[in-house]
């Protein structure tokens, strides 16, 4: 089985791209962020048309995130984090595909930091943190994937020295997401790669691209009884080289069915 996530960086631009992507990879689990369309304008036609059914969490301009399946229809847990009601923001959905649960999420930014944003980013931190501890007391195979807006090491930067002033590099981001790793999650591509510098961003500016200055902060954190059966994973880099693509590529793993 094949899961997948991509930040599409708005669904309805990128539609060509994420069409061709799943015709040419068909991932079995498909998780997309950064929707940036409201409700009723999620492409589900064109998506059930390329063999996928969706459930999925837009909003307006902004956020949205989505969880495609080509195996079974996804049954929907929650659009949301318990306890977080009071947040607007189209940032998390979760559902049951072929055996698993799915935590689909689309981290806060936190930019301009220190600020606002980043003590937004960080409620929305500690509230994620609560739910995946509530996910892995109540056992079975789950995944929580999707743009973390994190980096959480050094080696996934191209130039580490760069972010410090960002807040995907701030201390206590990178140590929230510290957290869920020794609470019992396992980063899935750190596990695989344990030394190898992979990236999943690029900026559009500077010709980051070309020059391999990128970023990861696409993730998978994976269960134990996912880790067991984790086989492969990776990143389809050659689809940021697409024509109005967007500035993340798609990230998989493969586990064992």
């Amino acid at each position: 089985m094949r899961i997948a996530t991509y930040n599409v960086n708005g669904i309805s631009a990128r539609l060509p791209v994420l069409l061709r992507w799943l015709e040419e990879t068909a991932p079995d689990i498909t998780c997309l962020q950064e929707l940036k369309a409201p409700q009723e304008k999620f492409p589900e036609e064109a998506i059930r048309a390329a063999g996928y059914s969706a459930v999925w969490h837009g909003q307006k301009s902004w956020n949205g995130v989505a969880i495609l399946s080509r195996i079974g229809d996804p049954v929907e847990i929650r659009k949301g984090l318990p306890g977080n009601d009071e947040d607007e923001h189209s940032r998390y959905i979760e559902a049951e595909v072929g055996g698993i649960t799915v935590g689909c999420l689309y981290l806060p930014n936190g930019n301009p930091a220190p600020g606002p944003k980043f003590d937004y980013k960080l409620s929305w931190m500690e509230h994620f943190h609560q739910h995946a501890a509530s996910l892995l007391k109540k056992g079975g195979p789950v995944v929580l994937t999707g743009d973390y807006n994190v980096i959480p090491e050094n080696i996934d930067a191209y130039r580490p020295e760069r972010w410090v002033t960002d807040a995907l590099f701030f201390p206590e981001s990178r140590a929230a997401y510290a957290a869920l790793l020794k609470s019992g999650w396992t980063d899935a591509l750190r596990h695989l790669y344990p030394e190898e510098g992979i990236y999943t961003y690029w900026d559009y500016f500077r010709n980051a691209f070309g020059r391999n200055a990128g970023i990861r902060i696409d993730h998978f954190l994976l269960s134990k009884d996912l880790v067991k059966r984790l086989k492969s994973g990776g990143v389809d880099r050659d689809v940021r080289g697409w024509e109005k693509t967007s500035d993340h590529a798609p990230v998989w793993i493969e586990i064992k069915d």
